[in-house]
């Protein structure tokens, strides 16, 4: 599928906006950059948030410099794009890494990306991530306590969290205890939901330690009709003020399911927020 044919299929969605995957085939030529922008912006939404996936946990120098080299191309083609928000993730968790110096590791390489953010309007999002389709192992920063501790080790106002309470599931944590200690910090969110196929949590989180590849256990799905409790998490982003965009991760089995998806986190957003504010706490 071309990026068109996917501008083309979200439209009749009614979206405020198309969230955009930096490793899109089309994007790695700069010259399309304004010309999607423009189809995206021609059907009344915009590319506010640009997902990419550095690896910054390496332990070779130089490796880690090429990544922050990536990140900062990927800071300009948000701008590019017209977006204000570009993801970063901490990196692998190779097996020889210990916890402190992944830690350190991803922390300094993004505060290396930061002044370069800032000084183009770009906000750099840090998600509770689970693994990148390329990688050979998980995200470093998987768990709660991780995470938790390189959101702390970073303190910057153009750096925030994008929180997705599905992949709490993944690390075996609690989504809303893991909303609740960085709800202060997330400037952006991924509405997605998970159900089970097999088994229970608890069978989950024991088959997933140590793990490769994705959760035998779980799947994609429908949002509203999986493991997440989106009357509550919505309940905890509403008191901390939270109004930024919501990023509907769905249409795995087809654009009918990620419409009744669009249309839930609608209903959850009004019942959730002031009417006067809803418009600003949008789906995307």
């Amino acid at each position: 599928m071309r990026i068109a044919d996917w501008i083309t299929l979200a439209a009749p969605l009614g979206l405020e906006g198309l969230e955009w995957y930096a490793g899109f085939l089309e994007m790695a030529d700069e010259d399309n950059w304004p010309h999607l922008r423009r189809a995206v912006e021609a059907e009344g939404m915009t590319i506010p948030m640009l997902c990419c996936s550095p690896d910054f946990t390496h332990p070779d120098p130089a490796f880690r410099e090429g990544e922050i080299a990536k990140q900062k191309r990927w800071i300009d083609m948000t701008v590019a794009l017209g977006g204000s928000f570009c993801r970063v993730l901490s990196g692998q968790r190779r097996p020889e890494l210990k916890p402190h110096e992944g830690v350190r590791l991803a922390a300094n390489s993004i505060r290396t990306c930061l002044p370069y953010a800032a000084e183009r309007g770009v906000t750099l999002i840090l998600e509770n991530h689970y693994k990148d389709d390329f990688w050979e192992y998980p995200e470093f920063a998987q768990t709660m306590e991780l995470f938790c501790e390189l959101v702390d080790a970073i303190d910057d106002p153009h750096f925030g969290v994008n929180y997705d309470p599905s992949n709490a599931f993944l690390a075996g944590d609690d989504p809303l205890e893991l909303l609740r200690r960085v709800s202060g910090r997330v400037v952006t969110m991924h509405a997605s939901d998970r159900m089970l196929i097999t088994g229970t949590l608890a069978d989950l989180r024991r088959e997933e330690e140590g793990a490769s590849g994705y959760a035998r256990r779980l799947k994609h799905g429908e949002i509203g009709k999986g493991l997440n409790d989106y009357d509550a998490i919505f309940s905890v982003l509403a008191s901390e003020g939270f109004c930024g965009w919501i990023s509907i991760e769905d249409g795995v089995n087809g654009m009918d399911e990620l419409e009744r998806s669009v249309s839930f986190v609608r209903d959850k957003i009004a019942k959730h927020w002031p009417r006067e504010e809803t418009a600003r706490c949008v789906a995307q």
